[in-house]
This record gives structure tokens, C-alpha cells and sequence, in this order.
């Protein structure tokens, strides 16, 4: 079996745990409120402004054996730079000052995973980061673009309003197989088992988000 395969598989259960967060059926059954989806852009605006600064510092900590994974890495930097302005750009159309979500403080929840990703990078080994990207582009193909159109069909929000949500969906399909890509290339166990370790912790983390937002 192919890494990525063994990925999928062995964080299927975790993956599975993050789908019962309330929020997610909300959205797809058009029965979101719009303090919701603010609160959802919210903690997406304060996880996804890091990963430019976490991706700069993966590329930097990586040995001289993976400089194809520093390359990669480069081509992610590119890809996420601003993402966190479309988010905020998002949260304008909906009617919510975006300035006063910039100076905002994120959630626990939300703290607590970016905390965990920056440990890993930074005290454990750049490479388990990969598990992080696992979730969140994994999860966002999979809901992003049937989220957005629930919210929009219960809210009535404008396509301003869904940039985040829509281009994730899309663009995350090519990510996906690039990211497959690099995954079967990692052919060391401890190293694959770090990944996995990773993803398993980020898809519980992740959904503590998702399920801090209903109880507010």
C-alpha cells in the first residue's frame, strides 16, 4: 500500500469524529444562523493566517535530503499567500465589520490547534505538518462547496460572501493530487507514522472548532 492510501486509511476513524460536529449538518441542511457562519469565518480567519508563517517555517527547518519537499513547500507558500483576506473579505459581505474580527481573539479551540501545529514544526519534526494538510484540504473538498451552497440557500447571502468556502472546494481537488504526489515519496516508517499521528490529533483539534461554534 501507497502511503497516502495508508494515510486515509488510519485516519479514517478520526476524519469520521470531525463529521459529527453540528455545525456541519447546519450548513447542509440550510439551517445555519448567520452568527454561526460569522463565528465559523471567524476561527477560519484566525487558523488560516498562519499557514504562510507555518509553511515558511516547515520550509526552513526541512534537511537537505527533502530539498524536493522545501520545493514543494514553496509552491504552498504561493498558493495560501492572502488566503486569510479573502475570509475577511467574506465576513464584510455578511454585514460584520471585518476590522474587529482582525483584532479579535480567536476561540480556544482554534488557539489550541494552531499552538499544537507550531509545536510539531517547531520541537517535534517539520514533517508532521503534512498531517495537518491532510485535514484541511481533505475536509474542505469534501463539504466546502455543499456547505456553501446551504448557508447561501438558508441565509441568502451574496457570492461575496463565500470566496473562502467556494475556492476551497475547487482548488483544493488539484491540491489533493500534488499533495498525494509528495506524501507517496516519504517512505520512512517513523516518518509516516509522525504524519498519521498528526492528522489523527489535527482532525480532533479541527473539530473542537467546528463544534465551539455551536455553543455559543
Amino acid at each position: 500500500m501507497n502511503f497516502f492510501d495508508r494515510l486515509k486509511n488510519e485516519t479514517e476513524q478520526a476524519r469520521l469524529g470531525l463529521y459529527t460536529a453540528p455545525i456541519i449538518n447546519k450548513a447542509l441542511t440550510q439551517e445555519i444562523t448567520l452568527d454561526e457562519y460569522v463565528e465559523f469565518l471567524t476561527q477560519a480567519y484566525h487558523h488560516v493566517k498562519h499557514t504562510t508563517p507555518l509553511l515558511m517555517a516547515v520550509g526552513a527547518r526541512l534537511p537537505e535530503q527533502k530539498e524536493w519537499l522545501r520545493n514543494a513547500v514553496a509552491e504552498y507558500i504561493e498558493e495560501e499567500l492572502g488566503h486569510q483576506e479573502w475570509i475577511l473579505n467574506d465576513i464584510a459581505a455578511c454585514g460584520v465589520d471585518k476590522e474587529a474580527v482582525r483584532h479579535s481573539q480567536p476561540a480556544p479551540e482554534t488557539e489550541l490547534m494552531v499552538a499544537y501545529a507550531y509545536d510539531t514544526v517547531q520541537r517535534v519534526n517539520p514533517l508532521g505538518f503534512f498531517g495537518m494538510v491532510h485535514v484541511l484540504e481533505g475536509t474542505s473538498i469534501a463539504t466546502a462547496d455543499s456547505a456553501a451552497e446551504g448557508v447561501q440557500q438558508a441565509l441568502g447571502l451574496p457570492n461575496e460572501a463565500f470566496s473562502y468556502l467556494r475556492s476551497h472546494g475547487a482548488l483544493d481537488l488539484e491540491h489533493v493530487k500534488f499533495f498525494e504526489g509528495l506524501m507517496n515519496q516519504i517512505d520512512d516508517q517513523q516518518e509516516q507514522d509522525l504524519i498519521i499521528h498528526c492528522a489523527k490529533m489535527v482532525y480532533r483539534l479541527y473539530g473542537d472548532i467546528f463544534r465551539s461554534i455551536t455553543k455559543h
